[in-house]
């Protein structure tokens, strides 16, 4: 089998020998080019995680081609933007406040689509577009009462100084793990190597076919990855875990973050009301992998917003989808799991989304 093969050869008995062989042969005839060289070839990465602050502490994701970036990118100027026109509570009746987390999201995905790319390939300058000077400069974008008409920025650093799974765990000592894969739309492609038993994946599909975009298709490159782990540690500067943190769903998963983070650090909730309450997403981003999804798009409200809040996003120039309920909650929203551990009685708090068939579990 696959799984005592790769236990007794390590990564060689997947990339090399009878399972590369079936790999290769089941891509081919499905129209692909994978050859046996492309599998041997193959190896790994190990990054640093990229994080900013918010909230008084430090929100680590994995850094590009995965849109991790975009969750941080969003919380900057969510920070911003929030100071500049009070605090207030998104899911209660002031839709000034779930209007500027939208906002931030849109403008967050106007970047990652404009620049997020391979960085073994390209260069994808993570310190401006995570500039807190960039981020208060965007956040100027974000109009009171009005849909703004985004497009991507120019990051400078400031001078001088629904196939996804996601689980986390904690143990005693507060150690951590954030863990998430997937096999992207469809469950993959739906190709299953002969005598094999998994499937392949489509995450190919991200790639841009716009030869100028850092993000093109090309050989020996990684497409605009969704999926993204996320951790939150006591900042800046410390290594103390302060939570874990997921949401799983394609181009929901930064939208979550945001949505989940600010949740927690801005009103309060702990892990589980901040899965449990209603979500927004900003919809039809990610289809042309370019900043021009933004201009488009539009946004779904799941049930629980008022319809008076409804009415005053549209009058504000967003075109609202609402109420999502029953199963398009759990499609379009995302499923997430948390565990928070607090730093002085390293007591562990964890949730799990109502939108599926998660737990949270201690032993």
């Amino acid at each position: 089998g696959v799984l005592r093969r790769v236990a007794q050869d390590g990564a060689a008995g997947f990339y090399q020998g009878r399972i590369a062989s079936a790999v290769v042969e089941a891509t081919q005839l499905a129209g692909g080019v994978l050859s046996m060289e492309d599998m041997a070839s193959h190896s790994s990465l190990f990054e640093d995680p990229i994080c900013t602050t918010y909230g008084g502490l430090e929100v680590w994701e994995v850094g590009p081609p995965t849109q991790g970036i975009t969750a941080l990118i969003g919380l900057n100027i969510l920070e911003v933007a929030n100071k500049a026109h009070g605090d207030n509570d998104p899911l209660g009746n002031d839709c000034s406040a779930l209007h500027r987390r939208i906002e931030s999201t849109r403008l967050a995905f106007a970047d990652a689509l404009s620049y997020i790319a391979d960085t073994q390939v390209t260069n994808v300058d993570t310190a401006a577009l995570l500039d807190k000077d960039y981020a208060a400069r965007r956040a100027q974008v974000i109009q009171p009462r009005l849909a703004s008409k985004i497009t991507a920025g120019q990051p400078t650093a400031s001078e001088g100084g629904n196939e996804t799974v996601y689980f986390c765990c904690v143990d005693g000592d507060g150690n951590g793990c954030s863990m998430i894969n997937s096999n992207y739309m469809g469950f993959g492609t739906g190709i299953v190597p002969e005598r094999c038993g998994f499937t392949l994946h489509n995450r190919g599909h991200n790639f841009s076919l716009v030869k100028e975009h850092p993000n093109c298709l090309a050989p020996n490159k990684r497409p605009y990855h969704t999926i993204i782990p996320g951790m939150c540690t006591y900042g800046p500067g410390s290594t103390s875990l302060a939570n874990c943190f997921g949401v799983m769903g394609g181009f929901m998963q930064p939208q979550g973050h945001i949505q989940v983070i600010s949740n927690m650090l801005d009103l309060g909730m702990d892990p589980q009301e901040a899965l449990d309450a209603p979500r927004y997403r900003v919809d039809d981003v990610g289809d042309s992998a370019s900043d021009a999804d933004v201009l488009t798009s539009k946004v779904s409200l799941e049930e629980g917003f008022s319809s008076d809040c409804v009415d005053e996003l549209e009058n504000f120039g967003h075109e609202v989808k609402w109420p999502i309920t029953s199963y398009q909650r759990c499609e379009l929203f995302g499923r997430g799991q948390i565990i928070t551990r607090d730093p002085k009685s390293g007591v562990l708090c964890g949730g799990s989304d109502p939108r599926a068939d998660g737990l949270a579990i201690g032993w």
